[in-house]
């Protein structure tokens, strides 16, 4: 049976937004993120975190940092009793410095390479899937993924669209309770 997952941007969305972060030190956890989580895996989501990281391809930071940083974005929600199943990163970057990563990807958010990973490894159903991020890449992303819906939250780069863009939310919070009372419906 193929599984339904939530996919997840990481600044703005999961943790505050600190633009190029490569300390660990800084993640700091959006308010109500955890419980949102806990929620949605409640429901029986499989939760992915799903982020572009340019700063690789711009030389701002390295994988290796990127890494760091991811590690403790989980390290700091399972403190809370929520976890992430499964991280995916694009760092590419066509116009950045260092070669091996300044290239056209597909994974590059809202290309679909990450989504696509990620039916891979956990045997996805993406028209079972929901995304949830701060930008139009992340909703753009959802939408050419066949998810069944992207929400566009307002804790990061609060970006205001038309509704044809997303479902418009103040927090992942919000966003974990409009999807489970969606599958709450669907039963």
């Amino acid at each position: 049976m193929k599984r339904k997952a939530v996919f997840l941007d990481r600044d703005g969305t999961l943790i505050e937004e600190r633009n190029y972060l490569s300390n660990p030190d800084n993640v700091k956890l959006i308010d109500g993120a955890a419980e949102a989580l806990k929620a949605l895996a409640g429901a029986g989501f499989l939760l992915l975190m799903v982020t572009n990281q340019s700063g690789v391809a711009r030389g701002y930071f390295t994988m290796e940092d990127v890494i760091k940083v991811n590690n403790r974005v989980k390290k700091l929600f399972e403190r809370e009793g929520a976890y992430i199943d499964g991280t995916y990163v694009c760092p590419h970057y066509e116009k950045g410095v260092i070669p091996e990563y300044a290239i056209r990807c597909n994974c590059r958010k809202p290309r679909p390479g990450l989504a696509l990973k990620a039916v891979t490894d956990w045997d996805l159903d993406l028209s079972m899937c929901y995304m949830i991020g701060d930008k139009l890449a992340d909703v753009e992303f959802g939408l050419n993924i066949g998810a069944r819906s992207s929400y566009l939250v307002q804790t990061g780069h609060k970006i205001v669209t038309n509704s044809n863009s997303g479902i418009i939310v103040k927090s992942i919070f919000e966003a974990g309770q409009d999807i489970i009372s969606k599958v709450q419906v669907n039963k």
